[in-house]
């Protein structure tokens, strides 16, 4: 076997053998998980979630998932819990426990103390008989039958299935929340993603210029406009109703018809009944009718009232394309 090969070959095993460990996730679903998201969701405190090595690492990917989708979450390392971190773990607060084996040494220590506090413990592992399993008041199955490193022994399968678990838990919680995309929006403001939630054609059409010209405007001075305004269109507007559009396009439509365009009007080489949008509508609205339509402008109305344009450069400046 040739070195690509082989390396196709270890990648293909381990995805398969991953992937098979997260499929059986769901046969571990059981009450004692319901019982946990509903005692999280009925709790008045927040989720602390801790670990160390590489569950750790796990543990601030679901703080960050819980954080992001309605459920205050701080993460706890285990170690540091020992030298001073436990005051970070309120009265009302559960604690989350992220172990493959649920016996490691700082575990172990720290467990007891998270009991002795009065918190409700949580734990994630593999192990179904750990010291930790042992004294958590719910326990979460990640059981993973082997890891995909070849020796068994780099924590590979068992976080994969730590972090399936953990984002399941999450989601369970979205739902009883109602968490919706609009609450998504407000704790995402930054970023395209943020962006594709709250970003609406107002905000858009507010920072172009507003071409716009009369049906009898004559052609001359449909062509300054378009150029001033730098936006390769302008509206054709009537009592400030859209009525119809030119582009760059149809004054060289123009051009290639007309021996000369003296006593040419807009209305005479506009497109009627223009594709328009609301100036109201979400700006990945603007995206879906320019990619259906083929275009690369709007024209924003409100009320049948002419608002201004929206360009697909707009939509690429904001990172939402």
């Amino acid at each position: 076997m040739n070195k690509q090969a082989q390396i196709i070959s270890v990648a293909k095993k381990t995805i398969e053998t991953e992937s098979k460990a997260i499929a059986n996730l769901a046969n571990l679903v059981d009450e004692e998980f319901a019982a946990a998201v509903e005692y999280i969701y009925n709790s008045n405190g927040r989720v602390i979630i801790t670990g160390i090595g590489k569950s750790a690492i796990i543990a601030t990917k679901i703080v960050a998932t819980l954080n992001s989708t309605g459920t205050p979450a701080i993460f706890m390392h285990a170690a540091d819990a020992i030298h001073g971190d436990l005051g970070t773990i309120q009265d009302n607060d559960t604690v989350i426990c992220i172990s493959k084996s649920g016996n490691t040494p700082e575990i172990k220590v720290l467990v007891p103390l998270i009991k002795a506090r009065g918190n409700k413990l949580i734990a994630i592992t593999s192990n179904g008989s750990s010291a930790l399993t042992s004294q958590a008041d719910f326990v979460l199955h990640a059981y993973v039958e082997k890891e995909a490193c070849p020796n068994n022994l780099a924590p590979t399968t068992s976080t994969t299935a730590q972090l399936v678990v953990g984002d399941a838990l999450a989601m369970c919680l979205l739902d009883l929340h109602g968490f919706s995309s609009k609450d998504f929006a407000r704790v995402h403001p930054g970023g395209s993603l943020g962006k594709k939630l709250y970003l609406r054609v107002s905000d858009l059409t507010s920072i172009n210029e507003k071409p716009k010209v009369h049906p009898d405007t004559d052609v001359r001075d449909v062509i300054i406009e378009i150029t001033e305004k730098m936006l390769g269109v302008t509206a054709v507007v009537e009592d400030n109703k859209i009525v119809g559009i030119i582009t760059d396009g149809d004054l060289r439509r123009m051009l290639t018809k007309a021996d000369s365009f003296k006593g040419l009007t807009a209305k005479d080489i506009m497109t009627k009944n223009p594709k328009c949008i609301s100036n109201d509508a979400m700006a990945v609205e603007a995206i879906e009718l320019m990619d259906k339509y083929g275009i690369t402008q709007l024209l924003a109305e409100d009320n049948n009232r002419y608002c201004g344009m929206v360009h697909i450069h707009n939509l690429t400046k904001e990172g939402i394309i």
